[in-house]
């Protein structure tokens, strides 16, 4: 029996594995314009998907992941205007009337359906483009509604269940990319040595962080505009023990200290301790610190920045969806933090 549940789970997982990333973010992308500018996101779904339809409607009033403000969403897929529009017309009806109703110019409406041939929810998507509104789909690879749609989300599979469970992944991660976008802070993500610090080769004493000119005044600046600062770092000298943690949590304190007698602020720290070699998630280029910065302070990386002197840098800060900035000699942490401020 074990080899059989541990079987389904690969399944399911290797089809949602096959999800296009890049979907997920333009989708997301669409519920930010279109939450911004004052509009709502309509969903729609049958059976097991009218209740993935009211799920996720109900992640955008209330909450997802952050405590923020409601973002305008409904689902169509409740029992008593269901039933009622049945009864009344046809069950083909039942979302297109409502769609009628309640749809505007501007609006996103998803329609969610694993066979992609709802008759139902074709009629509605008829409805929402006479309307003006911005149609996406949530769908198996069958069907016609895929290519109906403004933006549809594929998901590679003709097996009712592994779409619904892949799609419900997806629709969980357009939430956060969608709530962050919204609401999500700005950031500036800052690597240490060479960056706003001279390298020491495995710097293992606090009075070893000197912190080139100017830097805390930049980091100031950078806070008085809004950003949070984030440094980020790769540190393999505590699994090379050429330095404890302990040590490095001393050296951060002083960087910390010498900031803030700058008039700056350090709003946080995330470092790697591991060897090259591991083969971590956390080591730049890997994405992990970035990964847990925005998850612990619900950045918004479409409006944030990375600043590093490594080609390691930039390809940690692409990777996370920031704007990527290389510093050297002559281009500075200061000329990187004023291009920042003057947009």
């Amino acid at each position: 029996m074990i080899p059989l549940i541990s079987n389904e789970l690969e399944v399911s997982a290797s089809v949602i594995r096959m999800i296009d990333p890049k979907m997920i973010s333009k989708i997301a992308d669409v519920l930010i314009d279109t939450i911004k500018n004052g509009k709502k996101v309509i969903f729609m779904g049958n059976g097991g998907s009218s209740v993935d339809a009211q799920h996720l409607a109900a992640e955008f009033t209330g909450r997802y992941l952050m405590e923020r403000a409601l973002m305008p969403a409904i689902s169509l897929s409740n029992i008593a205007p269901v039933t009622a529009i049945g009864n009344d017309y046809s069950f083909d009806m039942v979302f297109k009337r409502q769609t009628e109703a309640y749809a505007e110019k501007g609006d996103a409406v998803i329609c969610i359906s694993t066979s992609g041939n709802s008759k139902n929810i074709i009629e509605a998507m008829i409805a929402a483009k006479e309307k003006g509104a911005t149609v996406i789909t949530f769908t198996g690879a069958g069907g016609v509604m895929k290519d109906m749609a403004d933006h549809a989300l594929i998901i590679p599979s003709k097996e009712t269940p592994r779409i619904q469970e892949a799609y419900m992944v997806a629709g969980h991660a357009i939430c956060g990319l969608t709530e962050r976008g919204v609401f999500g802070k700005k950031a500036v993500f800052v690597d240490r040595d060479d960056t706003i610090a001279k390298d020491v080769p495995y710097c293992a004493r606090p009075e070893d962080m000197k912190l080139f000119d100017g830097v805390p005044e930049a980091i100031a600046k950078l806070n008085n505009s809004g950003y949070l600062v984030i440094v980020v770092t790769n540190q393999s000298g505590v699994a090379r023990k050429k330095f404890t943690e302990k040590d490095l949590a001393e050296i951060h304190e002083k960087m910390i200290a010498d900031v803030k007698k700058g008039g700056g602020r350090i709003d946080d720290i995330f470092y790697c301790p591991h060897h090259p070699d591991e083969g971590c998630k956390c080591r730049k280029p890997g994405p992990g610190m970035g990964v847990a910065a925005i998850a612990k302070h619900k950045i918004n990386t479409k409006i944030s920045f990375m600043i590093g002197n490594s080609d390691a840098d930039i390809e940690f800060g692409n990777a996370i969806g920031c704007t990527s900035i290389k510093v050297n000699e002559k281009f500075t942490f200061i000329d990187a933090v004023n291009k920042i401020l003057k947009g």
